[in-house]
């Protein structure tokens, strides 16, 4: 596994650039300091600078304008309001963004070519675009690690498979896509760490390069959605495990109950992983298929390994009050 260190400043372009598709974001002016790095990733609305009170200004974060600061500016006198906005560009913020479709005077627009500070638009309410801003800026930062696995999402299980080279992973791929299920990537898998709620979540992908194609030996590329369809494929999964292909000769002891837990460490992550022995004439794709929604029913509370272990120490302990009787 080879891991990506994350980022800790931005500049403006490559967030403008990232946010794409997430976030509409239109240049207004100011594009000149699109070099200029946001160096604390969340977003700040500058009401109280608009106001003149600049002590503890964070003017390292990207600064959104809303109705309510727009309003307040057009309350102000045409001289308040471009000494206001010129003392706000002075304190080097990384950029400034309009939302609701609203746009600046001209004269500001000058103030931000002048100043080199980008200023743009977004067509977003203030709420949706602070909070799409917010976690488009905490993904640019997420660590990352690229995993030599494939990815496929099974009926909403991520499973990450791995395994040495040749020992059949694209093949096993190959059959639960035909089963149904979607390729997220092959071969390799960039894999992000973001915090859900507080708990952290790994997100899977495949590099752009390689999406949505895969390589079958023997056969070469192939394009999974022009042979399987649109639902053949997904951009992105949760994986919420892992199943390492092994040869059955060099697989060791395998444990047959399922009772003890493996796991796999990705970024510092647990994430369950199951030991799948490949030999000729079985089918692994039903197999690895079968883990997934074993997983599912883990996740829910059911532990069938558990379950059956309980049953058969209940049906000992009778037994041994039945010889202890007949003793």
């Amino acid at each position: 596994m080879e891991k990506v260190q994350s980022k800790t400043a931005l500049k403006v372009r490559d967030v403008v650039k990232a946010s794409e598709g997430y976030v509409d974001l239109e240049p207004l002016a100011g594009m000149n300091g699109a070099g200029r790095h946001v160096r604390e990733i969340t977003v700040n609305r500058p009401g109280l600078a608009l106001a003149g009170h600049f002590p503890y200004f964070p003017n390292k974060r990207v600064q959104v304008i809303g109705n309510a600061e727009s309003t307040y500016l057009k309350s102000l006198s045409h001289s308040e309001r471009i000494d206001r906005m010129r003392a706000l560009f002075k304190r080097h913020i990384p950029c400034l963004i309009y939302s609701r479709n609203l746009r600046p005077d001209m004269e500001i627009l000058k103030l931000a070519d002048q100043a080199r500070t980008p200023v743009l638009r977004s067509s977003m309410i203030t709420k949706q675009l602070i909070n799409r801003l917010t976690l488009s800026l905490d993904r640019q930062v997420a660590p990352r690690a690229l995993v030599q696995a494939g990815m496929v999402d099974i009926q909403g299980c991520g499973v990450m498979i791995r395994g040495r080279s040749g020992i059949g992973k694209s093949e096993c791929m190959l059959a639960l896509i035909k089963r149904g299920h979607s390729l997220v990537s092959d071969d390799v898998t960039h894999v992000t760490l973001l915090q859900n709620g507080g708990h952290p979540e790994l997100l899977c992908t495949s590099v752009e390069l390689t999406r949505f194609h895969m390589e079958v030996r023997g056969l070469g590329i192939i394009n999974i959605p022009a042979v399987f369809g649109i639902s053949s494929i997904r951009v992105e999964k949760r994986v919420d495990l892992v199943v390492h292909l092994k040869d059955w000769a060099a697989s060791g002891e395998i444990d047959r109950v399922g009772l003890v837990s493996e796991r796999y460490n990705i970024l510092g992550v647990e994430v369950p992983e199951v030991s799948v022995p490949v030999a000729p004439g079985r089918e692994v794709s039903q197999l690895v298929e079968l883990a997934a929604l074993n997983q599912k029913l883990r996740s829910m509370g059911f532990h069938a390994a558990l379950e059956f272990d309980k049953r058969v120490k209940e049906v000992l302990k009778k037994g041994f009050r039945r010889v202890r009787t007949f003793r």
